[in-house]
């Protein structure tokens, strides 16, 4: 439970170590307290067979600590991770892995200068570890008894003899905004999801005594039930080959579960099972880069469908169709292909015939595309957003239909048949068009003359029009500050202190901020820039240029049509939009953006200055974060822990005085009185059980106490629902203050 017993369940890392680890061979078995592992010291401890370490290594110039395999027979290249505590974590090169005297087991990280991780175990009566030769790094007590286990807080890997729970979650390697959603789960069979609704593969067999899935030292993988009884189970193509010593199994960061054997001969990890056969048909496989097909190599390859050949290597492949399509559309069919939206990942499913689905979309002004089945019910699936993947396969008996803009074309193409020559070889009509050609040329050259100014006017955003069709998928746009200026309309229209909307050449609406405020020197604003512009998530507002102009700095986002979540609060009329089911949504929106600056990037982000202001509302009132990585890399990740907290319970109660809001609820929910807290303006009910969940973990990341406070990653758990969270105590003293306090209330009582 989170509190007490929090298990930091997360994203993994699937690791290949090609530098090897920085640590030297130390066999230790019993670990005592006060030990240490370090990434100065290059130490580390080992399982008394050899077979397995724990230590730090190198990842991305960050670092981390997990176990992994260390067997000799094993190249050190190979020696796959199987274990990293707080999955995501990266520390900095000072940073220490301890067993405290208390009997915790800490994480330092010298660059936020704070403990990133720990197994909260003090209150257990540890007496010391040991890494087990099973690849189990467990805490003793004095009995021997086992009170805390990695086993129990699995990544995105199983070892033989090791246990999935229906309370427990592998959860891929957060290699990027789609990796970071798939996980494993137990539900009455075993499921493969993307985010915590799509299931793209189970287990088929269906038993609610389900109790748990273990991995078998022979090649098999079974789920067994509450009697230990096998319900399903699926074998290895080297099942009981008394050969393999090394097995293991994991959630791959392409979203597919597989089963690994080591093979002395070839010195290779080699998959046995797996449990998608196509890759095609794990969600999301190409993500927003395109439409999966299969290869005569058996490959999946990515390809866009939607843009021309030269754009297909773009980080984006959106179907090219807006809601602001002034020129009309026309559908483009594709035939054998099934499509599915990704950002949101659902649609809606009516059944209809192939042209009346066709229509459906033609009519509405929101879909963007459709695909038709007819697997004995014919089924049209209705997409409404920009962010569409899928499939392509002969096999496919769907067809799919993509809306696309009707924009005019800038030149008809010559035939061939139209040009002659001369027998010989002047091509006489050329040389009229040559003529003629010439004379228009001196036409223009004297009209432009007298549009002079009227061009000279036009200049800037000519400008700016060429910048943003030069300016590739890895960076943002350089902008003058004259060229900020046409964009932002001389910054007549301001959408908040420092905000102004601004158009781009292209029509693209986006936001200007301005950073008169911030004092930042040129060579450091383009690095962070650049980084700023290379992050995306969903949840998170994307760069789509900037200006460093002398001492003008600006940067200019995605425009938000709803604009900052602090208005819409305040805004009596807006407001009727935020029901709870979105203010939940919001939440979750904002918890993961956060969590993916922590511990997605490559390196640790922290917003620096969360708050209602900074998150804004797209079109459909879907959460998204800005202004996050302005020069805060190493502010301590608990402070934008307190502050989610705090959005938490002013987006639950519809107030924004600050702490006083937060202590006035804590009171209210400590009565018993939970619903008092509530906006009063929310409409058509809320779920309380939501309510409870909310409010507890936003007491947590509330404590005065930053230890106490629980990472981004528990935080979603919680929202999802899929793990618990004890009750919080005051938030708003510190842990020595309130022992202060109750001591000398006892002393008192004592002297009476």
């Amino acid at each position: 439970m989170l509190g007490k017993e929090r298990i930091l369940l997360g994203s993994a890392f699937q690791l290949f170590i090609s530098t090897g680890f920085l640590l030297f061979s130390v066999s230790i078995c019993q670990i005592p307290l006060g030990s240490k592992l370090s990434v100065i010291e290059n130490n580390r401890w080992t399982s008394s067979n050899g077979n397995f370490a724990i230590g730090f290594f190198n990842h991305s110039a960050q670092y981390s600590v997990g176990i992994h395999f260390n067997s000799n027979s094993i190249p050190v290249s190979k020696q796959t991770v199987v274990w990293v505590a707080g999955a995501d974590l990266t520390v900095g090169n000072n940073s220490y892995f301890h067993l405290t005297q208390d009997g915790d087991l800490v994480l330092f990280d010298s660059d936020g200068g704070f403990i990133s991780w720990r197994s909260n175990t003090t209150n257990s009566s540890v007496a010391s570890a040991v890494l087990l030769n099973t690849g189990n790094f467990v805490l003793l007590n004095k009995k021997r008894e086992i009170v805390w286990q990695s086993f129990d807080t699995p990544t995105d890997t199983i070892l033989p003899s090791q246990t999935l729970s229906v309370i427990q979650t592998l959860r891929a390697s957060s290699r990027n905004s789609i990796s970071s959603y798939y996980s494993l789960h137990i539900k009455d069979q075993l499921q493969l999801r993307w985010e915590s609704n799509v299931v793209y593969w189970n287990s088929k067999s269906r038993s609610k005594s389900i109790l748990q899935a273990i991995l078998n030292s022979d090649g098999t993988l079974q789920l067994l039930d509450q009697r230990s009884e096998v319900v399903w189970s699926v074998f290895g193509e080297d099942h009981n080959d008394s050969d393999v010593k090394y097995r293991f199994l994991r959630l791959d960061a392409d979203g597919n579960l597989r089963m690994y054997s080591w093979f002395d001969v070839s010195k290779t990890w080699t998959p046995v099972w797996q449990a998608v056969e196509n890759q095609c048909d794990v969600f999301a496989t190409c993500g927003h880069c395109g439409i999966c097909v299969f290869n005569s190599s058996g490959f999946p390859v990515c390809k866009c469908p939607f843009t021309p050949a030269t754009t297909e290597s773009s980080l984006k492949c959106l179907v090219p169709y807006g809601n602001d399509c002034k020129s009309g559309s026309f559908i483009t069919k594709y035939e054998h292909t099934f499509l599915y939206g990704i950002y949101p990942p659902n649609g809606t499913v009516t059944q209809a015939s192939l042209q009346k689905c066709k229509s459906l979309c033609q009519e509405d002004p929101r879909c963007t595309a459709v695909t038709f089945t007819n697997d004995a019910t014919p089924q049209c699936r209705i997409m409404k957003t920009q962010y569409i993947t899928g499939q392509s396969n002969p096999s496919l008996s769907s067809m799919s239909f993509v809306k696309r803009c009707s924009d005019p074309l800038a030149a008809l193409p010559i035939s061939p048949a139209s040009s002659s020559s001369s027998p010989d070889g002047f091509c006489i009509p050329c040389l009229t068009g040559m003529a003629l050609g010439t004379f228009l040329v001196f036409v223009v050259i004297q009209a432009g003359i007298g549009f002079y100014f009227y061009k000279r006017r036009k200049h800037t955003r000519r400008k700016a029009a060429l910048a943003y069709t030069s300016t590739n998928s890895k960076g943002s746009i350089a902008f003058s500050f004259s060229e900020i200026k046409e964009v932002a309309a001389n910054f007549k229209h301001q959408i908040g202190p420092t905000m102004y909307k601004g158009v781009l050449p292209n029509n693209q609406p986006v936001a200007v901020k301005d950073l008169k405020d911030v004092d930042i020197e040129a060579r450091k604003f383009r690095n962070t820039v650049s980084k700023i512009g290379s992050i995306y998530h969903k949840n998170l507002v994307q760069l789509e240029g900037y200006c460093c102009d002398s001492s003008h700095r600006f940067l200019v986002y995605e425009f938000a049509k709803n604009g900052s979540l602090a208005k819409c609060i305040e805004d009596p009329k807006t407001c009727k939009r935020l029901t709870w089911g979105k203010r939940m949504e919001i939440c979750l929106s904002i918890a993961r953006a956060i969590a993916y600056l922590h511990s997605g990037c490559r390196q640790f982000l922290s917003h620096g200055n969360l708050k209602c202001e900074n998150v804004v509302l797209d079109e459909n009132f879907n959460a998204k974060l800005s202004e996050f990585g302005l020069g805060r890399e190493r502010v301590a990740g608990e402070r934008d822990v307190k502050d989610f907290g705090n959005i938490v319970v002013e987006l639950v109660s519809g107030r924004r005085e600050g702490g006083d809001v937060c202590e006035w609820a804590y009171e209210l929910w400590e009565k018993g009185e939970v619903e008092m807290v509530v906006d009063r303006r929310i409409e058509g009910g809320l779920n309380l059980e939501q309510l409870e969940r909310a409010l507890r973990i936003a007491f947590w990341c509330l404590q005065f106490d930053e230890e106490m406070r629980p990472s981004m990653g528990e935080v979603i758990k919680v929202l999802e629902g899929t793990l618990s969270v004890d009750p919080p105590p005051p938030p708003f003293v510190s842990r020595r203050q309130q022992e202060v306090e109750e001591s000398s209330e006892s002393e008192l009582e004592h002297r009476i």
